[in-house]
């Protein structure tokens, strides 16, 4: 049951897409009061000022009475040289444009109260349009005209937005640290697991409850277990969602607690112990168990708050990322070559060959991350939606880390923009640096060569990923990137020390009742305990 829930939060761990947004800021005013409301326009046909100083001021004329889909009773005198709002709808952005231009208007707005949507059209049609176009909401409207009355001045801006916003540096040292930190915490427990050995002699295997890959066909069984689950939940999201929002829960609560733990072993902690009815209780586990449980139930209370909650979906993302490396252990490097290979291809094919498939065009690992009905989300081909009116949340699969965009807070009225990160790019590479910290215990590496060269490793496959996600202006399965760094840099490192005998095939100690150290010195072992747990 242990494993199957494992395997159920594992195959949740997806990839997000972002892109460019394209979003505005509509600035109202009537020479004494101001206000600015979410602008949606398309940046290719309708460029905009990047600052309020620079934009053209117009009075604003309110025809949302007609759709402008032809001149018929309008008078040009009445928008000649101003702004036109009309209503949306019935025929296309270009001829509503058109008309409006032919009036004399010198900017259409288009009020909208189903979703705010980037205008587009084709080719063909965008060069018969030279006046700015840009969609709003309908009660943003109506709004403006309880403020102002119908003496309206409109400018229409688009603050610029870095490519390389500092959450993405903030997103890249959560991964790098949470990965250090897993492997710093699978070195100690090796290292405590080989002292008890040492102590107590004979052999040892991974405690119960512990999923534990070593056998190719076991890591083929769990990746394709894995593709049925993504397929489930592409296919049943509106009710696996919820499954795996309470199961985030739980498993988040009890890594949580894990960490905790371990941070109070580490800084000499005490505990007291009492009991009741002949059960031992310990009072800092109970202490514990209480705040961890409560910031899992506040997060799954507050989950679609998007203003604060990121930071406890970091929080437990992050626990729940480290108890995954410590708990989930791989045998030898051969086991990792395959386990991260068929992840690679699964993630790659999960991402560009699925939308060839679907019927919207859209990968099912994004589909997935994203939910099918994520309003305000961004997907493929820059396009952006935006809610014209207040809706219910749309639930989401916690299995990224979130970081708003910090060069963005100014468009937070069109709804807030985030930086994404999967589990799953912190998870899997994170596997194998947590093998390779073991096997510096293994074969008493005082430098800790493997562990620190598959950290560099990691860090350059995220950086890359970065610096093409922000050349490319898309998505990318960071996988692509991070598999083949860390593997090459590991396989690299043994084979330089000419360890890849052992590194392949994994060790397993030999004890001397006397000696507390491996029975051979340090690259000359051939056997230690494999895929112990702490």
């Amino acid at each position: 049951m242990d494993t199957a829930v494992r395997i159920v939060v594992f195959t949740a761990i997806v990839l997000a897409s972002q892109v460019n947004c394209q979003e505005g800021i509509l600035h109202i005013s009537n020479g004494v009061t101001d206000k600015e409301y979410c602008l949606v326009y398309n940046q290719s046909w309708t460029p905009l000022s990047q600052t309020l100083d620079a934009a053209l001021q117009y009075p604003l004329v309110n025809l949302t009475s007609t759709l402008l889909c032809d001149a018929t009773g309008i008078q040009p005198e009445v928008v000649n040289g101003k702004a036109l709002v009309v209503m949306r709808g019935v025929c296309d952005f270009s001829q509503k444009a058109v008309v409006a231009q032919s009036l004399g208007a010198t900017l259409l707005l288009l009020a909208s109260n189903t979703t705010l949507i980037t205008p587009s059209a084709n080719v063909s049609e965008y060069s018969s349009v030279h006046i700015p176009l840009a969609l709003m909401r309908y009660r943003d409207l109506l709004d403006a005209q309880q403020v102002f009355g119908e003496n309206m001045q409109v400018k229409l801006y688009a603050p610029p937005q870095s490519k390389i916003d500092p959450s993405i540096v903030v997103m890249l040292l959560i991964a790098v640290v949470t990965v250090t930190l897993g492997g710093c915490w699978c070195r100690a427990c090796e290292r405590d697991r080989l002292d008890c050995v040492l102590e107590g002699g004979g052999d040892s295997r991974a405690e119960g409850g512990d999923l534990f890959l070593y056998s190719p066909l076991k890591v083929i069984i769990f990746v394709g277990l894995m593709s049925v689950m993504l397929l489930l939940m592409y296919f049943f999201y509106n009710i696996l969602v919820y499954v795996i929002i309470a199961i985030f829960c739980l498993a988040s609560a009890s890594a949580l607690f894990s960490c905790l733990d371990a941070v109070m072993d580490v800084i000499g902690c005490g505990t007291v112990s009492f009991s009741i009815k002949n059960c031992k209780l310990s009072l800092r586990s109970l202490v514990l168990a209480a705040v961890c449980i409560s910031i899992a139930v506040v997060w799954g209370v507050y989950r679609n708050e998007d203003s604060w909650i990121w930071i406890l979906q970091d929080l437990l993302g992050i626990a729940f990322c480290l108890n995954f490396m410590k708990t989930i252990s791989l045998s030898n490097f051969k086991i990792c070559v395959i386990l991260l290979s068929l992840l690679l291809v699964y993630d790659v094919f999960f991402v560009f060959i699925t939308p060839f498939f679907t019927k919207n065009g859209v990968s099912i690992m994004v589909q997935v991350a994203l939910g099918p009905d994520a309003a305000g989300e961004r997907t493929q081909s820059n396009m952006v939606e935006v809610p014209a009116e207040p809706q219910a949340p749309s639930e989401k699969l916690p299995v990224v880390m979130r970081v708003p965009r910090f060069s963005a807070w100014a468009l937070n009225m069109c709804g807030m923009q985030f930086s994404i990160l999967g589990f799953g790019d912190i998870i899997v590479p994170g596997l194998l640096v947590a093998y390779c910290s073991r096997f510096d215990v293994r074969i008493n590496s005082r430098n800790k060569v493997y562990f620190i060269s598959s950290c560099i490793a990691y860090l350059l496959g995220i950086i890359m990923t970065f610096a093409v996600m922000l050349l490319s202006g898309m998505g990318q399965p960071a996988l692509l990137y991070l598999v083949p760094f860390t593997l090459i840099t590991a396989a690299a490192v043994a084979g330089y020390r000419k360890e890849m005998r052992q590194f392949w095939t994994g060790t397993t100690y030999e004890v001397l009742e006397s000696s507390r150290e491996p029975l051979l010195p340090e690259g000359r072992t051939d056997c230690s305990i494999g895929g112990q747990k702490c």
